[in-house]
């Protein structure tokens, strides 16, 4: 397995290097930019495998930052935010990053996150694909087909298609896999966290609602995906599996 490189993005440089030589002693490649022009010269010659991203810094910020990532790259964010501050990481996850932690955290708490971003995220090896367990080519719910492996969802009716950030790939997989079954939160944020759903978590709820918006779902009167208040989700829409 080739080593992960990690991009780290934060104007504090105790942070920068303590991640640096934290990161790279857990046997990862580390890459660090100290604001927006610095990631932007880093990412003209690296392809980082993840990048964490802080949202308090001068210049452009992580949010600015992150959207402009997001033009041209599907590559997993986690955002560094304050503890505090709970907009901050649910405008974080809106904007297209797949997770997000609150300083002050600790480096082993930052290390078990990223391989969980790093699990949900990767594309399946050969060796995947040719298991009989292996995800179909293709599946049809709908008036829509997701396409496996390339995480692309095109819309059957206006023939225009979506790339898929990773996270909410992982989400409507779960879906997909597990129709007419109530998934709760816990279910949902260790399939595309890697994580049990931490106490008054709104990470989930944005991203649910990100997912509903993009498959036209309305929350008061669901095609696809509906809310069993107390319990969790279900995904109610007939789905078909093509090989």
């Amino acid at each position: 397995m080739s080593t992960k490189t990690i991009l780290v993005v934060d104007d504090d440089v105790e942070i920068r290097e303590l991640l640096q030589e934290y990161l790279a002693k857990s046997g990862y490649e580390v890459i660090t930019a100290e604001d927006g022009i610095a990631m932007k010269q880093q990412l003209e010659v690296h392809t980082p495998d993840v990048i964490l991203l802080d949202v308090m810094m001068p210049g452009d910020d992580g949010f600015t930052l992150c959207q402009f990532v997001r033009k041209s790259s599907e590559v997993p964010i986690m955002m560094l935010t304050a503890a505090s501050d709970e907009m901050d990481q649910i405008l974080g996850l809106e904007i297209g990053a797949d997770d997000y932690i609150a300083k002050p955290f600790s480096p082993r708490q930052l290390l078990a996150r990223i391989k969980a971003l790093l699990r949900r995220t990767r594309p399946a090896g050969p060796e995947e694909i040719v298991q009989p367990t292996a995800l179909p080519r293709s599946i049809r719910f709908g008036h829509w087909r997701l396409e496996t492996l390339s995480h692309r969802l095109y819309d059957l009716q206006t023939e225009q298609d979506y790339e898929l950030t990773g996270g909410d790939f992982s989400l409507l997989m779960l879906f997909l896999s597990r129709p007419n079954e109530v998934l709760d939160r816990d279910t949902i944020s260790n399939a595309t966290r890697g994580r049990e759903a931490l106490p008054f978590e709104r990470g989930i709820d944005v991203q649910l609602s990100r997912l509903r918006q993009r498959l036209g779902d309305s929350g008061k009167h669901p095609k696809y995906i509906k809310t069993m208040r107390g319990n969790g989700y279900i995904f109610t829409a007939p789905v078909t599996y093509e090989n």
